[in-house]
């Protein structure tokens, strides 16, 4: 019975625990792009990342004054940089996970994604019934049609309003519950899905696929106005500005540190709790993206992280006594063994493997 009761409290961190491993700054003063990325360089991590709307929400709150700040994204314009994202964040686009229709997707400058069966690239500005995801599902459905005729992006701004976010990914936009849905339309259902391609980076090489443009104010990198800003009025949205204009800005700086030297897990943990504050924990798809950018640079093919199996308990569990919320394990990657502790890939998809502890690997602290 105590063990049930420890466990029940421990779940409850899944839904009642907040934690960033990353924090904005603002800077109040007048650099170009260029000069803003360098100075958050030197002084922090990088200009910066947005992952999705509660990313929007902080940053946000840490503005001082009306008007437009840099953040880090900048347009490399070009047929061959355009690249497929999903709209809703943590979704990312595999080309073996498709559905697109014979000769797609095409070359043209038609950039979002309808579906009636099979995807077919369209003009942005085109206006369609479009499908939106519910990711707390108020209703009991996850997806829901909306019969409003919309461009992509007022589609987007809609589902973001209203539910989570535009339908992504096969389980999303061709799992069983859209076809249901799809079916009951009595015809295939001509209609967006949160599949988009641009030409837009982030300074920090994360793959982020967030985007909140004001498409009143943005033009699409194609011109002189290849930076991005965040506009510092309510609604926070983003705009394009030419690179050599000067704005304040908007840096990063993550409490992580990766050390490149090999140690087992056990040591690892030791060095970290010594001279920083612990392993890291990596408990929602945010702090996986954050880890993923130390990781990359790590000289070893894994990375430690906190996470650790018990087998008092039989279950995985992060040094800080969290349980596994949100998982990120490689095919057959998760082993439960005592002595087995996990490690993130150095690169491809920064998926979790399971380690004999006495194996050597770098390792990433926290420093909050």
């Amino acid at each position: 019975m105590q063990w049930s009761l420890f466990l029940l409290i421990l779940m409850g961190q899944c839904f009642f625990s907040t934690c960033y491993l990353y924090e904005y700054h603002f800077i109040r003063e007048n650099k170009t792009w260029e000069e803003a990325q360098k100075y958050c360089r030197e002084n922090y991590a990088d200009l910066a990342s947005v992952f999705d709307m509660t990313d929007m929400a902080r940053l946000h709150e840490s503005r001082e004054y009306e008007g437009k700040a840099w953040i880090g994204l900048f347009s490399n314009p070009g047929k061959e940089n355009r690249m497929w994202h999903w709209s809703l964040p943590g979704v990312e686009y595999t080309e073996r996970e498709t559905r697109w229709g014979r000769s797609e997707p095409g070359d043209l400058k038609e950039n979002c994604v309808k579906t009636r069966g099979n995807w077919t690239h369209a003009i942005c500005e085109n206006t369609l019934w479009f499908i939106c995801y519910d990711g707390k599902k108020r209703d009991g459905k996850s997806i829901h049609l909306i019969k409003k005729k919309m461009t992509w992006t007022k589609a987007q701004n809609y589902c973001r309003d209203h539910y989570t976010d535009l339908a992504s990914g096969l389980d999303q936009a061709d799992g069983e519950e859209f076809k249901i849905l799809n079916k009951s339309q009595g015809s295939p259902m001509n209609v967006w899905i949160g599949l988009f391609r641009d030409t837009w980076r982030w300074s920090d090489g994360s793959n982020f696929s967030f985007r909140h443009w004001n498409m009143e104010s943005f033009y699409d990198g194609q011109n002189n106005r290849k930076c991005a800003v965040t506009l510092l009025n309510r609604s926070g949205k983003w705009s394009s500005d030419e690179c050599n204009k000067k704005n304040p800005f908007f840096c990063y700086d993550d409490k992580l540190i990766l050390i490149n030297e090999n140690k087992t897990w056990e040591e690892a943990l030791d060095y970290c709790r010594l001279h920083h504050t612990d392993l890291v924990s990596i408990t929602n798809p945010h702090q996986q993206r954050v880890v993923e950018r130390r990781t990359k640079n790590a000289s070893s093919p894994y990375v430690w992280v906190g996470l650790r199996y018990t087998c008092v308990m039989n279950l995985w569990l992060w040094i800080s006594d969290r349980v596994v919320c949100y998982e990120n394990w490689a095919d057959k990657g998760k082993i439960d063994e005592c002595h087995r502790c996990a490690a993130m890939e150095r690169g491809g998809r920064y998926q979790w493997v399971s380690k004999s502890e006495y194996e050597k690997y770098n390792f990433i602290c926290s420093k909050q």
